[in-house]
């Protein structure tokens, strides 16, 4: 008979079988994975501990069953939570045969917040809260008034007993654990009518580090915050530690918060700015329905279907600001990370305004854009609360409220409330809305006007960046003062300029007819107009106020065009772009005009003598060259050519006449005055045209009518 198979374990280990599990019972799972309850072990964790704690005394005020809630920070290390509610039952839970307070406090998931009737809507949900606290305790001490007299019940790390407490009152005293039934004695009379419960405990240092603080200001933080949302209860902090730095570091120090004005009051002092409107309150309520196991008379879960009921109340204003500001909660207990409430709420805020504003468009001039969330939502401050039994938190930690139904409930309370309001004839109202609509339409246009010099920069980041074009024909020299860049107009003047240039110092990049009117143009049209982004490219040294005239990679740039009306259109374009966006190379006297020839004359010797060329560069000096000429008795060869292109050049005419610096003739462009430059470019390039109308219209007496090429 073949033998079992064993698992073989990394680390050594050669079986693994049902011995090896543990099974935790009761609160030895906390003290095992205390992170899994509170999140961590440091400070925050044993704040999250005290949370638990004063969440159950403010889910009594909840219920309107407590006013006043102390907490006190001993000097000793502990703290100590008490109120005036109802007090936790003393009488025996008859499943367990154990109190109620040793249940609530030693059993995981027991308490009255299960469906029993006890509390419609709560922050504590999980019946883990004071067990895991008192399973992180060293010391935790009970005491309940109830019918008159007060109970106490005193626990070591979660385990029932008695202290001994001679000198003082302390998790170092004597302890003795109950052996063979728990007790809760009466320890005094209370006075007639008064109900409450205390709790002090002193964390667990095995648990928590020795540098883990109760930390009075966010202990004053949501003791302000629980008097908002709960109005009318009255919370008392006191500090006895006097610790430094702290406002009790000279004597005990204590703090009362007690507001009857709820979430509104909640709002304006939450408000960073000055207000656009009043404080809005949007309330409603809708029921839903979910199958939640419950359990029975005789210990069993079972599957009902249950109708619940969530109220919602929001409470929101727009200030002159962009800081957005919305805290949301559920019974009071704060979701930082939102949940379902709060996506309702910022979709039915969105699809509000969204339909106010297409409705009003011509008014606001708000155009075809819509706007998105962060326009509605800069400068909102608003307090979004729902009360509901039950809510499904994602973990212990209740940062996140899960209940998928929640959603939609809040998202119809808030596009009925918020649409009245927004539509709304009274005077008041009405004037609040347009003033809200009009800020929602200036952030949209802000939104759309930044994406676009967003995306320009990019696209100007990464063409300065970017690899030179292929079409580009580089010199060889790195010696800027030598170099020299030659746009060239054509791809047929191209192949001649090829064949004319001296690769040593000269680079030709061609361009294809008449570039973008940068003029007229946005920079985002003009980094993505493809000639101009290559001459940035090419030039290397930016363009507008990062324009970097050391980064420049030639000395000259020398435009070359034809000698026509095209060709002069042409370099007037190229002239707007550089003084646009490269004015630095212009001012520099490094941006040329090549001056090709307008005419070849031929002259004809006698004999065996090579005919003699001469260029002429306008009209009038080729009337006194071929005057000149004949007066000496020299003739001409007919017809006398006339260039109307660069490309009707050789190599060698291009080369001599306009190329090689040692015959050519270059236009030096200079800003000797750019203002009036600058007006003569937006004269002849800008986008108001009657100016330039009437300026052709006055110049055009004196026009050569043989100069256009037509």
């Amino acid at each position: 008979m073949a033998s079992a198979p064993t698992t073989t374990r990394r680390g050594g280990g050669t079986d693994y079988t049902a011995r090896h599990l543990q099974v935790l019972e009761g609160l030895e799972a906390v003290r095992k994975r205390p992170g899994m309850y509170i999140g961590s072990t440091d400070g925050r964790g044993l704040m999250h501990c005290l949370w638990e704690i004063i969440d159950n005394s403010v889910d009594e005020a909840l219920g309107s069953h407590a006013s006043t809630i102390v907490v006190t920070l001993h000097d000793d290390g502990s703290v100590e939570v008490s109120d005036d509610g109802r007090g936790i039952p003393v009488d025996v839970e008859p499943r367990t045969g154990l109190s109620g307070v040793e249940v609530v406090f030693t059993k995981l998931h027991a308490g009255g917040k299960f469906g029993g009737g006890s509390y419609t809507a709560s922050g504590g949900l999980h019946g883990v809260g004071a067990s895991v606290v008192n399973a992180l305790s060293e010391r935790l001490d009970v005491e309940v008034d109830r019918g008159g007299k007060v109970y106490r019940m005193c626990f070591h790390r979660g385990e029932p007993g008695t202290f001994e407490d001679g000198q003082g009152r302390g998790p170092a005293s004597p302890f003795t654990p109950f052996v063979e039934r728990s007790e809760l004695p009466v320890v005094g009379k209370a006075p007639r009518g008064r109900t409450g419960t205390r709790i002090r405990y002193w964390a667990d240092r095995q648990i928590f580090g020795r540098d883990a603080e109760f930390s009075y200001g966010d202990l004053i933080d949501r003791a302000r915050q629980t008097s908002f949302l709960v109005p009318g209860l009255s919370l008392t902090i006191r500090d006895e530690r006097g610790l430094p730095g702290t406002p009790g570091a000279d004597g005990p120090h204590e703090e009362v918060f007690l507001h009857d004005g709820g979430i509104s009051e909640f709002t304006e002092y939450l408000a960073p700015d000055q207000s656009v409107t009043d404080v809005w309150r949007l309330q409603g309520s809708g029921t839903f329905t979910e199958t939640v196991p419950v359990l029975d008379e005789r210990g069993h879960m079972s599957p009902q279907e249950v109708t619940r009921e969530a109220a919602v109340d929001v409470a929101l204003r727009w200030g002159i600001g962009y800081e957005t500001k919305v805290r949301s909660f559920v019974n009071i207990i704060a979701t930082p990370k939102g949940g379902t409430h709060l996506a309702g709420f910022e979709a039915a805020l969105l699809k509000v305004v969204r339909k106010q504003v297409e409705e009003r468009s011509r008014a606001l001039k708000s155009g075809s854009d819509r706007p998105e969330k962060e326009d509605v939502l800069a400068g909102l401050t608003a307090v979004v609360t729902v009360r509901l039994a039950e809510p499904q938190f994602e973990g212990q930690t209740k940062e996140v409220l899960g209940t998928s139904a929640v959603r939609g409930i809040v998202s119809r309370v808030v596009e009925r409330e918020l649409g009245a309001l927004l539509r709304s004839v009274k005077r008041g109202e009405k004037q609040q809305a347009a003033a809200v609509l009009e800020k929602v339409v200036a952030e949209m246009k802000a939104r759309v006007s930044a994406r676009a010099h967003k995306e320009a920069q990019r696209r100007k980041t990464a063409l300065e960046s970017s690899s030179l074009p292929s079409k580009l024909y580089d010199c060889r020299t790195s010696d800027v003062d030598r170099t020299e860049l030659f746009i060239v107009e054509g791809d047929s003047a191209m192949g001649t300029a090829k064949a004319a240039r001296s690769s040593e110092f000269q680079a030709l990049l061609p361009i294809r007819g008449k570039i973008l009117n940068v003029q007229k143009a946005s920079i985002t049209d003009m980094l993505g107009n493809k000639e101009c982004a290559s001459i940035i490219q090419v030039i290397g040294a930016g363009s507008g106020r990062t324009f970097d005239l050391d980064a420049a990679r030639y000395g000259k740039v020398i435009i070359m065009t034809d000698a026509d009306v095209d060709g002069a259109h042409i370099r007037t374009l190229l002239l707007t772009l550089f003084f646009r966006y490269m004015r630095p190379l212009v001012a520099a006297g490094r941006v040329y005009a090549a001056v090709p020839p307008l005419h070849r004359i031929e002259v004809v010797n006698a004999g065996a003598k090579k005919n003699e060329l001469v260029y002429t560069y306008n009209e009038a000096e080729m009337r006194r060259t071929v005057a000149s000429l004949h007066k000496r008795g020299k003739r001409i060869k007919e017809p006398m050519q006339r260039y109307k292109g660069l490309g009707e050049m050789d190599a060698d005419q291009l080369r001599d006449t306009t190329m090689d610096p040692r015959h050519r003739l270059l236009r030096r462009v200079t800003l000797a005055d750019a203002e009036a430059a600058e007006r003569v470019f937006d004269l002849l390039m800008g986008t108001d045209v009657a100016p330039r109308k009437d300026f052709i219209v006055d110049a055009a007496d004196r026009l050569d009518a043989e100069r256009i090429d037509a």
